[in-house]
């Protein structure tokens, strides 16, 4: 074979050798190659991965809607072990959420109170009044303790949220904000969708609650923050019961 020739099979034999090594390195290998792996467990095992770091972490900010009884509430809260705290919005009133140990505190405008005072005999505006961007302390045998203390309560609510109904199954691979996730979901989507880092621990990312009952993310897994107590003028004393909002 003369010279030439030879030389240019070795060239084409060692391009199409190249083109071959990229081709496998993009995107055509493993999926899960680098991450934590959790990728190729089964469904139900990384459910239960999940839940364990989720429970494991010391803090996590949740933000989205949860649709429960009927009503709908917007979340952004920052919650740890022993609290929380952030904002609620229901039904056009925003208010804010505090709690430390077992003392939950409530904060919101004189539209709010005027409002969870409908119909009852408890001063009028002026009493809203006074309650208008103060923290007030919630007795903890009151019905609103009941109500609004869970959106506090981290364990309470990751215990909730964090499982998906029916037959679990993987639904590929995806992305939160630039992190890989495996997704996987309950009956198809309907028993609600998951999405759990491939990076690092594997913590829930974002979760679509089945039958429309709203939409989370997670973020700030293990991220230190403070809730104190709010300073003497910033709080007030309703009394022994808050009008039901």
């Amino acid at each position: 074979m003369p010279q030439g020739r030879t030389r240019r099979a070795v060239l084409v034999s060692s391009v199409c050798a190249l083109a071959v090594t990229v081709l496998a390195g993009c995107g055509e290998g493993d999926p899960d190659a680098g991450t934590n792996g959790v990728g190729k467990l089964a469904p139900a095992t990384i459910q239960s991965r999940t839940r364990t770091a989720a429970e494991a972490a010391s803090t996590v900010r949740l933000s989205g809607t949860v649709v429960t009884s009927g009503r709908s509430y917007t979340l952004d809260m920052r919650l740890k072990a022993d609290g929380g705290t952030g904002s609620v919005t229901s039904e056009g009133a925003t208010f804010r959420l505090l709690r430390t140990g077992d003392a939950l505190y409530l904060k919101a405008n004189a539209d709010f109170w005027n409002h969870a005072d409908d119909g009852k005999d408890s001063g009028g505006s002026g009493a809203a009044d006074s309650l208008d961007g103060k923290y007030v302390k919630v007795p903890k045998d009151d019905p609103t303790y009941k109500k609004f203390s869970g959106f506090t309560d981290k364990d309470v609510l990751l215990e909730s949220l964090l499982t998906l109904h029916g037959t679990l199954a993987a639904d590929g691979h995806h992305e939160q904000s630039g992190t890989r996730t495996i997704r996987i979901t309950g009956d198809g989507g309907t028993g609600g969708t998951l999405d759990v880092s491939l990076e690092g621990k594997p913590y829930p990312l974002r979760l679509e609650r089945g039958g429309g009952a709203g939409a989370l993310r997670f973020s700030d897994w293990g991220k230190s923050f403070t809730v104190r107590v709010p300073a003497a003028g910033d709080t007030v004393d309703y009394g022994a019961q808050l009008p039901t909002s």
